[in-house]
């Protein structure tokens, strides 16, 4: 409950009896009987909510409404109107007003318009948590990425990331919008929509900071020796299911006649992972639709070579200009959807094996890429998996 409310009337009688009912609730009611009274209180005092008349002499309501809001956007501002009123009520709606309330005023609509200006006020506050501490997170990662000398271009690197986090913000505040409408209508659709697009845009956040700390370091593979099918055998388990509720067929192509080798399954596995979440996200892009999506896990044997992945779909595909940035730091086809970690990471942790990973693809017909493994003698230090 916010301990501060202040209250606006011209009236004193409505002071007294709203200011009781107020008090009641658990709020210390601040009150002021014109616009500029109201002003100066709600710059010593800084209530969260404000509950104003719109009509009253000298600065009405939408003035006072209008003031507040210039010098604090975040406190929530709730008109009372006479039944005549109407028009004056949307136009407060329109400079961002809470909600209005008529009068004579009853008292569960009250308790509405403020449980709704509590919800708001909680939420806006939840936000500003998690873009702080996005804002430090970056700061820190920002720090490491520096650190290392594998960025050698700062300014592109410092540019990506805040790119990057951009469109997790973006993200942040379009959940946040559908909510505060959800509020705003009492819809509970709105609602869980808002808090699922929230939700969904903590965990990339979460996912970023893993990325971020895998790139920052240097990172030597945890050799197994596997069956070199395990790894795309894993994803596919893992995904079929994710392809199906999306539209998507997922499919695997495996050579049984590989025998074990060594690798780093764990690393293997996320490079499996990111290739396949891609080309499912090419296969239900709006862009494309010249049929059912498809997206394939292939393994062969090739000379020189311990084992061939390759990830074919039939999605939206690439021209050659954005082909050709695919590898590049923070670089991603997806917009706001993405964060371009994906095919960095990807690309670091085949080149840590000593591999190499290449792309083919044409606009409008589809991806294949395809990453080759060294053989590898017996490391030091491995487990069998």
């Amino acid at each position: 409950m916010t301990e501060k409310i202040l209250l606006v009337d011209d009236e004193k009688g409505i002071r007294t009896v709203l200011g009781i009912t107020l008090a009641d609730y658990g709020y210390e009611v601040l009150t002021a009987s014109s616009g500029g009274e109201a002003l100066t209180t709600f710059r010593n005092q800084k209530p969260a909510i404000v509950l104003t008349d719109i009509k009253m002499p000298g600065m009405d309501g939408i003035q006072v409404l209008r003031k507040i809001k210039e010098e604090s956007p975040d406190t929530q501002v709730i008109m009372i109107t006479g039944h005549g009123d109407l028009e004056l009520a949307i136009q407060s709606l329109k400079c961002d007003a809470t909600d209005f309330i008529t009068k004579p005023i009853n008292d569960d609509a009250l308790e509405i318009a403020l449980k709704r200006a509590n919800e708001k006020i909680f939420f806006k506050g939840k936000m500003k948590e998690y873009t702080e501490n996005l804002e430090r997170l970056v700061a820190e990662k920002t720090k490491e990425l520096l650190a290392t000398e594998r960025l050698a271009t700062v300014g592109q690197t410092v540019a990506g990331l805040a790119h990057a986090i951009k469109n997790v913000v973006s993200g942040l505040k379009g959940g946040a919008f559908v909510l505060e409408k959800g509020i705003q209508l009492d819809n509970q659709k709105y609602l869980m929509e808002g808090w699922e697009m929230i939700k969904g845009n903590l965990g990339k956040i979460g996912n970023m900071t893993l990325d971020l700390l895998n790139y920052s370091k240097e990172r030597v593979p945890e050799y197994q020796r596997c069956d070199l099918n395990q790894p795309a055998r894993e994803v596919f388990d893992l995904m079929v299911r994710e392809a199906r509720r999306r539209g998507v067929t997922l499919g695997k192509n495996l050579d049984e006649q590989l025998s074990e080798g060594w690798l780093d399954p764990d690393g293997i596995h996320r490079c499996i992972l990111n290739l396949v979440s891609n080309a499912i996200d090419a296969c239900t892009d709006i862009s494309c639709v010249h049929g059912k999506g498809e997206v394939t896990i292939k393994t062969r044997k090739a000379d020189g070579w311990a084992v061939v992945y390759e990830v074919v779909d039939n999605g939206c595909g690439m021209d050659t200009e954005t082909r050709s940035k695919i590898f590049e730091q923070f670089f991603s086809t997806k917009g706001s959807r993405g964060t371009g970690l994906g095919l960095m990471i990807t690309k670091k942790i085949i080149a840590e094996h000593g591999g190499k990973i290449s792309c083919e693809s044409q606009k409008g017909k589809g991806t294949r890429f395809i990453f080759r493994l060294p053989e590898k003698e017996n490391p030091s230090d491995t487990e069998i998996c």
